[in-house]
């Protein structure tokens, strides 16, 4: 359980999320995630990082149970700054980053796959915020960059989900795929992209996210602030409240 690391060979890291039952990640995971993208990055042998994760989703975001059984707002200040890192260090991975998704993509999920260079999803992935139905805000940044901006807001304000074939209409997931061919499908994308010159590759990537038009650090920085001023006004913990008690 955790975060882990391991070679797939021919130049291709494999980042596995597996935090049961929902991969919803407490705020070390957050940290644990960024710092072994980050590593994998550093490796020169690294040519391309899959990001993927076990059971029966993605990623269901941060693990609100955990915020609410924390007293004082460390846990919140926690899960805030880690997913920052987290998200940040997809898109400064020095090497492409491939996500892998399956199932639910939600909240946290959608600032990992928005920030990802390529998306392979499989034929049963939905993705979407339920932010405001959680007091919260954040990763409309991440949003923005999966879908055009009119139907971002009307997913956010209602909080609903789209189809993987939805996405790869607009083009952000590259290839949908039945879900036992989701690992072979992503690896496949990877290893394309590892046979290139990694010095190339390097370059490119470091290129693309200097002509990006969204300063994706900053603007998603500008939403958690947000997120702050609900839970300074009480109204954040009122919502996580009703949730934890909904779900126990």
């Amino acid at each position: 359980m955790g975060i882990t690391t391991s070679s797939a060979g021919d130049g291709v890291t494999v980042i596995s999320v597996d935090y049961p039952p929902v991969n919803a990640l407490p705020v070390r995971g957050w940290f644990d995630l960024a710092e072994a993208l980050r590593a994998a990055g550093r490796d020169q042998k690294t040519h391309v990082v899959v990001l993927r994760a076990e059971g029966r989703g993605f990623n269901a975001g941060v693990d609100i149970k955990e915020m609410q059984r924390t007293t004082g707002f460390d846990a919140l200040i926690g899960a805030n700054r880690g997913c920052y890192e987290a998200f940040g260090a997809v898109y400064d991975c020095a090497v492409p980053v491939v996500a892998a998704v399956q199932g639910f993509c939600l909240g946290g999920g959608i600032g990992l796959v928005g920030n990802a260079d390529v998306v392979v999803a499989s034929d049963d992935a939905t993705f979407g915020l339920p932010e405001v139905d959680r007091g919260a805000l954040g990763a409309a940044t991440h949003l923005a960059r999966l879908v055009p901006q009119h139907l971002m807001r009307a997913m956010y304000f209602t909080a609903s989900t789209v189809t993987a074939q939805t996405l790869a209409h607009y083009g952000s997931v590259y290839r949908v795929v039945p879900r036992g061919e989701l690992d072979d499908a992503a690896l496949a994308v990877a290893r394309d992209i590892a046979a290139k010159d990694t010095r190339v590759i390097r370059a490119a990537k470091e290129a693309l996210n200097g002509i990006d038009v969204q300063p994706v650090h900053r603007s998603y920085r500008y939403e958690q602030g947000f997120t702050f001023e609900l839970n300074l006004a009480g109204v954040a913990d009122e919502h996580r409240d009703a949730f934890v008690g909904g779900s126990s």
